[in-house]
């Protein structure tokens, strides 16, 4: 059987209403609302069900909200019985793949999460900005940030993809680097709908607070092979997991070592587990031809089960 890689949305795949089939027709997946429900108020668990859209939108409940409906699906996948080889996740999913990985229980994960996502909006400066960069070879982009310091931080937020970089800091030097990045040959600059510069220096306040909420956790090392975002590399020790999740915060998604690392362990199918297919729109493009599933819901579950039954 192919080696199975679990992976984990991100921030940008919420929506109203995620993971209200899967609750609605799954104990497991029902179970995981409920103790999300017991540490954070049932309030929260209707802002997912029900919205209103602007308060799922805020980072300290979207972050919780993604982990809870990703680890719903994975429990529901679970009950199937497909359990992951290997593990990752985009930014706030690495959250959700620790769970898989059981390094973090779920009740302290959301903890963190809940944390994380406090942490991150309140160290928002104002003027922070983000942009994606299609279409232009990463060395360029990086080019383009260098000379676009003068006018304030700017740096690489996310390597997602082959022709897909997102770039994060000020807005005057986000600004200009997208510029520099028009002047040679980028397909398209597009300023992205967020809150701060996430991903980049100017965070690292949120990184230090998180060091001090997971000092106050109970966590252990993977149990299963984790590529971390910060560096593509696997998390092997108890002391890599906070270093890594510390750093995260303020640093690069390096999205395209992470799903290298995996294929190259022996990945021939990605499973994205939660909330939308972005993922797997970014590992067809970092591995074409790989195997591709996603759960979300009753109809992405029983085609995944129906593929997944096939590759064994």
């Amino acid at each position: 059987m192919s080696k199975l890689a679990f992976v984990f949305p991100g921030q940008g795949s919420q929506y109203v209403g995620m993971g209200r089939q899967l609750v609605e027709n799954f104990r497991e997946a029902a179970a995981v609302y409920e103790e999300a429900a017991a540490v954070l108020g049932q309030g929260f668990i209707d802002i997912i069900l029900n919205g209103p859209e602007d308060e799922l939108r805020q980072t300290s409940v979207t972050q919780p909200a993604l982990l809870t409906t990703s680890v719903a699906a994975l429990r529901v996948l679970e009950a199937h019985g497909f359990r992951p080889d290997m593990v990752a996740g985009h930014s706030l999913g690495e959250y959700s793949a620790h769970v898989a990985a059981g390094t973090f229980k779920f009740e302290a994960a959301l903890r963190v999460v809940r944390e994380r996502g406090r942490l991150m909006q309140e160290a928002v400066p104002s003027g922070g900005a983000m942009a994606a960069i299609l279409g232009l070879e990463r060395s360029v982009i990086e080019e383009a940030c260098r000379k676009a310091a003068e006018q304030g931080v700017v740096e690489v937020a996310n390597y997602n993809c082959p022709g897909q970089v997102v770039i994060s800091g000020q807005a005057p030097a986000v600004e200009a680097a997208m510029a520099y990045c028009k002047e040679t040959g980028a397909k398209r600059t597009l300023p992205l709908a967020v809150s701060g510069p996430f991903h980049s220096s100017l965070m690292r306040p949120a990184g230090e607070g998180l060091g001090k909420v997971l000092a106050g956790v109970e966590y252990q090392a993977p149990a299963l092979p984790l590529a971390a975002n910060i560096n593509g590399d696997y998390v092997q020790t108890r002391e890599d997991v906070s270093a890594s999740l510390i750093q995260q915060v303020s640093s690069s998604v390096r999205w395209e070592e992470c799903v290298q690392r995996l294929h190259a362990a022996g990945a021939e199918v990605f499973v994205e587990v939660g909330p939308g297919k972005v993922l797997s729109g970014l590992v067809k493009k970092i591995i074409p031809g790989v195997g591709l599933a996603n759960v979300e819901d009753i109809s992405s579950l029983e085609k995944s089960l129906a593929y997944l039954k096939e590759s064994r």
